[in-house]
């Protein structure tokens, strides 16, 4: 095991000991839908790829992945995006 997977590993069994949200202490995603017409990403790392059927942004974990009809970008800042369209997937390439 080396130096970044102790420091994660340590990251974790901390989190779990204070029962703190993964997504804050260990910088996750936090992917919160709303029915399937809206999508909030929380500690993304970018957009990747952005079109009307298809999105992809960047995160700790790997690539989440929507598609959908109709889809735009709400509001985007440092910390969240939020999406909103058809929703039809979603998935993580990692």
């Amino acid at each position: 095991m080396g130096k970044k997977e102790k420091i994660e590993n340590i990251k974790e069994n901390v989190s779990d000991a204070l029962e703190l949200p993964k997504e804050i202490t260990l910088n996750l995603p936090k992917v919160t839908m709303v029915g399937s017409t809206q999508i909030r990403i929380e500690n993304h790392k970018g957009i990747i790829e952005y079109s009307e059927s298809k999105i992809r942004v960047n995160s700790k974990i790997g690539i989440i992945v929507i598609t959908g009809k109709n889809l735009f970008i709400r509001n985007i800042i440092k910390e969240e995006v939020l999406l909103e369209g058809k929703l039809e997937s979603v998935q993580i390439d990692g």
